[in-house]
């Protein structure tokens, strides 16, 4: 009998596509119930996006010990194309020792071994120090305006103290344990609106083509280092993800310019510094343009600490890996715990299969990874 596998079965069964929660919480609450856990369920979100956030708190017998929260997201990504799955995206297949399903690897797996190690822990330290909590939403592959961040938001209303955070996100890259994510980098996009005069390409004198104006300013603004990145980050990047101008006829100067652009930057910018020196590049090419701003998140950083010691060791006494920290990758809902919380490391198994077509996650990984995240529970609150 392999619990973890049978809860992440469970799991992986709930037809829970973003913002749909799918029952998934509600298992979950059921087994941390007999924990004597409390919990405070929280709905958000407009009536067509109803989104189901859960807080689940297990008192420590001590009030001044830490408190250690597991935190992750019971939605899923659509399934994409049916007939291209091998089978059904929400019944759980197992082929060739792996867990298929949506959410196999992104990040059922992680919610059940979660489950499972704090199970085991409890019933080896029914009085256990510190407190140990769960953070759980239905809002991580969409939008995210009404899921973890407005958990986070209610738990500084309530003067919820979190010492540390293990995220349940799929980290590893070869085999469980290789790599855990200790920061992430910021997330800034722009759209930028060039404006120009439209008129007929045979008269150029009589319009003015934007796609011409902005050219220079993108490449200067492609060539700048914005930053040097640190020891943890790479440096910051400017991207230029979408650029649309023109009517579709080959003879009409068009009147605007339409570009998407992303920074991913580091600890090292802030989203006030890279906006005011892109402003600045724009308006000394002299454009007369519109720009609006999106903040998708700014960088969170845990350097070496109790936390990712605590993390490090525990991987290694059950893989006998030695782990790498890293902040490669896109955002994660760690950018709106770390706002309340020192210390946030994310954790969980092989990413290969993320949001793919017959997403998986490796049998044999899955008591291991209950394994580990019960030593991270030894070693900060017992």
């Amino acid at each position: 009998m392999n619990p973890t596998l049978y809860l992440a079965e469970q799991l992986i069964a709930c037809r829970s596509v973003t913002p749909d929660d799918g029952g998934c919480q509600r298992i979950i609450r059921e087994r941390l119930a007999p924990l004597r856990f409390e919990f405070h369920e929280l709905v958000a979100g407009p009536a067509d996006f109803r989104v189901t956030n859960l807080w689940a708190l297990r008192r420590g017998s001590d009030p001044a010990a830490p408190t250690l929260a597991f935190a992750g997201h019971t939605d899923v990504v659509p399934t994409g194309p049916l007939e291209q799955w091998r089978s059904d995206p929400f019944v759980p297949t197992h082929r060739d020792g792996r867990l298929h399903g949506r959410g196999a690897a992104d990040m059922k797996s992680s919610l059940a071994a979660m489950v499972v190690a704090v199970e085991r822990f409890v019933a080896a330290h029914p009085s256990h120090h510190g407190s140990v909590a769960f953070l759980l939403t239905s809002d991580e592959e969409g939008p995210a305006n009404d899921g973890t961040v407005r958990l986070v938001e209610w738990l500084r209303a309530q003067g919820q103290r979190l010492d540390a955070c293990i995220v349940g996100e799929p980290t590893s890259v070869q085999v469980l344990g290789d790599m855990v994510k200790n920061g992430r980098r910021g997330s800034l996009s722009g759209r930028l609106i060039v404006r120009g005069v439209q008129g007929h390409i045979a008269y150029p004198h009589l319009a003015r083509n934007p796609i011409h104006q902005a050219a220079p300013a993108l490449a200067e603004l492609a060539a700048i280092e914005w930053d040097q990145g640190n020891d943890y980050f790479p440096p910051t990047s400017f991207q230029v993800s979408n650029i649309h101008g023109g009517t579709g006829a080959t003879n009409v100067i068009p009147g605007e310019l339409v570009v998407d652009f992303n920074f991913r930057f580091c600890t090292e910018s802030t989203p006030e510094a890279l906006k005011a020196l892109v402003h600045a590049v724009l308006e000394r090419h002299g454009l007369q343009y519109e720009l609006a701003w999106t903040l998708g998140g700014e960088p969170f950083l845990t350097p070496a600490g109790p936390l990712s010691e605590a993390v490090s060791a525990a991987i290694h006494a059950v893989t006998g890996v030695t782990t790498a920290l890293s902040t490669t990758g896109g955002t994660s809902d760690g950018r709106f715990i770390a706002k309340i919380c020192p210390q946030v490391i994310e954790l969980g198994p092989v990413n290969a299969s993320i949001h793919k077509i017959d997403e998986w996650v490796e049998v044999a990984s899955l008591e291991p990874l209950a394994e580990i995240y019960r030593g991270v529970l030894e070693r900060f609150v017992a």
